[in-house]
């Protein structure tokens, strides 16, 4: 790759990344708009008064469903399962680069026989100082 077209591809970032910050803040702006049209209607706020009483129910009930001893257990199998499968995902993304690196290759057929594309995901995040 060249000077010039790594310049190119800086130029595009910096572009796109431009639009993306405008396109949030106007995007912010009228969701504002919008919560100020619920925020004043008072069939909207009545409902919404509703809402909360028999969400607050629901929380109380959902608790105390969660606290039996059955539940307790059950919720117990769910973390570990999330823990492992959070762990086998950045197992397996570690393993796919190191396949992609060795073999030069972004596909990989499984044992069913079917051909699986191996790709990235890349984003800009704010670099903490």
């Amino acid at each position: 790759m060249s000077t010039t077209d790594l310049i190119a591809i800086e130029s595009l970032i910096n572009s796109y990344n431009l639009k993306f910050d405008s396109l949030s803040s106007e995007l912010k702006q009228h969701k504002a708009m919008l919560q100020g049209l619920f925020d004043n209607d008072s069939e909207y706020q009545q409902l919404e008064k509703d809402y909360q009483k028999t969400s607050k129910l629901k929380s109380v009930v959902k608790q105390k469903v969660k606290n039996q001893p059955n539940a307790l257990g059950i919720i117990d199998k769910i973390k570990d399962i999330q823990g492992q499968v959070r762990e086998i995902k950045v197992a397996l993304s570690d393993y796919l680069s190191q396949y992609v690196a060795v073999s030069g290759i972004k596909e990989f057929e499984g044992p069913d026989g079917v051909l699986r594309q191996i790709i990235y995901t890349a984003k800009l995040v704010r670099k903490n100082k």
